[in-house]
């Protein structure tokens, strides 16, 4: 069920161990390259939710998520096929625009597949299996470029403004693993029916005292509640674009401020659809359930939050920030970046190599303890891990660091999904997964844009202190989980 996992971060790991390297290589400056990432999760806050209720609302031959997998895989493994033959910068930033719409398409429908497919108690152990296929498949994925290089002989530089070989067959190799992959659990996985999974749910409330709250039903809030809420957000969006134009500001920033619009005008939208008695227009069903989301979700958000925002931190920035803080260089095209830039891929190799191993180790933990206290425990390593780039000298101890990272990455992957899925209705698995995604793309967005800023005017330059950064984030993430209600905790009655 979960073997498509292992495709998925094919793709994912080629593109967040290797895109920055391709920019830098088509004439990126570094502190563009944050801007230029801004499409992953663009795309992701606006596919997913889509892909989410698209997919509740599906049910024919090849099942409700599985022809989502499907046809995700098919867009993406093309993609990965075209990105690292990009001539110019402008085709690459475009190419990993289509292709994380394409990978979000087959991934998102993933998670809602274990909360239909699970009981409460298995559920912990079900995204622990995720957690391995996606550390797994990182692992081989993110040392593929090293591996050809230097097991294989296959160049690792090029002329000047050219990506290597050793890039380009690693991503031919990716397109391949991810639609295989996923075509395996398309074939041999199966699928309950929505009547099925109903009488499933009926069970649950009847055997549990938890019971899912009246605001993920299906009644929705008036439009004056949007109305309102629009004339807010247009106003602050609108008054923070004119101080970014009047003061000349990072242009960047206008993604975050215009983004505070264009959300106003989407409930402005909604709340005219309800005054015209268009209520079961999926736009109305998935912003609506947005502002009734259950309390453990907003709960968890904010850790997602501060957990999200270190990871793209460290995806944007270890390629810049090692090559130059430990290799003293940031000269593109010379063999000693382009060694330090193989050994970023090793580093993320290895931190999802040891979140692989470590993934049936989070089952064990959150029984001793409970899911909250492990995934505070592993936030902390992440924390410690992400610091220790700046202080380690030597690139070899760097495979230290990644080791708390890849804790907190296993962790990540897994917890805040097994306490989510027990406080959502099964009906809306998919919708809510959508949602939640909200809650990884936008710190993915502010760190698109604030941290180019960061690194250039307040850090002179120095991408490692991105990483720094993201440590303390990973720090507020891990005290934010103690305020979590994990309503369906095994054992909880």
């Amino acid at each position: 069920m979960s073997f498509g996992f292992l495709g998925i971060q094919f793709g994912f790991a080629l593109q967040n161990a290797n895109v920055s390297r391709i920019f830098e290589t088509l004439g990126a400056s570094v502190d563009n390259i944050p801007i230029l990432w801004i499409a992953a999760p663009v795309t992701g806050l606006i596919v997913q939710p889509i892909i989410g209720y698209m997919s509740d609302n599906t049910w024919g031959r090849l099942g409700r998520r599985r022809p989502y997998f499907l046809f995700g895989a098919i867009l993406a493994s093309i993609a990965l096929l075209i990105m690292p033959n990009s001539p110019v910068l402008w085709v690459a930033a475009g190419m990993l625009w289509i292709m994380d719409a394409s990978i979000n398409i087959s991934m998102e429908p993933f998670r809602a597949f274990v909360g239909d497919m699970l009981s409460s108690d298995q559920r912990t152990r079900g995204f622990a299996m995720q957690s391995f296929f996606i550390g797994t498949g990182a692992v081989i994925a993110s040392a593929l470029p090293y591996i050809m290089s230097n097991w294989l002989n296959i160049a690792n530089t090029a002329p000047e403004g050219q990506i290597p070989p050793s890039v380009k067959f690693s991503f031919y190799i990716g397109g391949l693993v991810f639609f295989l992959a996923i075509l395996w659990t398309v074939i041999r996985s199966k699928e309950y029916s929505p009547e099925e999974l109903k009488s499933f749910e009926e069970s649950r409330h009847k055997t549990r005292k938890y019971q899912v709250p009246d605001h993920t039903s299906e009644e929705i809030l008036p439009a004056s509640r949007f109305l309102r809420s629009s004339f807010f957000w247009i106003i602050g969006g609108g008054v923070l674009s004119f101080i970014v134009y009047y003061f000349s500001l990072k242009p960047e920033l206008y993604i975050l401020t215009l983004g505070l619009a264009i959300f106003g005008f989407i409930q402005l939208i909604t709340g005219r659809l309800i005054v015209a008695g268009k209520k079961k227009n999926g736009f109305v069903i998935v912003l609506n359930d947005l502002f009734k989301m259950p309390k453990t979700m907003a709960q968890l958000a904010v850790v997602q939050f501060f957990s999200w925002f270190a990871l793209f931190a460290m995806w944007i920035y270890s390629t810049a920030g090692v090559t130059s803080h430990i290799y003293g260089t940031s000269d593109t095209g010379s063999v000693i970046y382009n060694e330090g830039a193989n050994w970023v891929g090793v580093m993320f190799a290895v931190y999802n190599g040891f979140a692989a191993a470590v993934a049936f180790l989070l089952p064990v933990l959150a029984k001793l303890t409970n899911r909250k206290i492990t995934h505070m425990v592993c936030l902390i390593a992440g924390g410690l891990g992400l610091i220790s780039v700046y202080l380690f000298k030597d690139p070899d101890y760097l495979i230290i660091s990644m080791l708390g990272v890849g804790l907190a990455w296993a962790s990540i992957l897994a917890m805040p999904y097994a306490i989510l899925i027990g406080s959502l209705p099964v009906n809306k698995l998919g919708t809510y997964m959508g949602i939640f995604n909200f809650f990884i793309v936008i710190p993915q967005i502010i760190a698109a844009s604030l941290l180019g800023f960061f690194v250039k005017n307040i850090m002179g330059g120095e991408a490692i202190y991105a990483l720094v950064l993201g440590g303390v984030s990973m720090f507020v993430a891990a005290i934010f989980v103690l305020f979590v209600q994990d309503v369906d905790q095994p054992g909880k009655s």
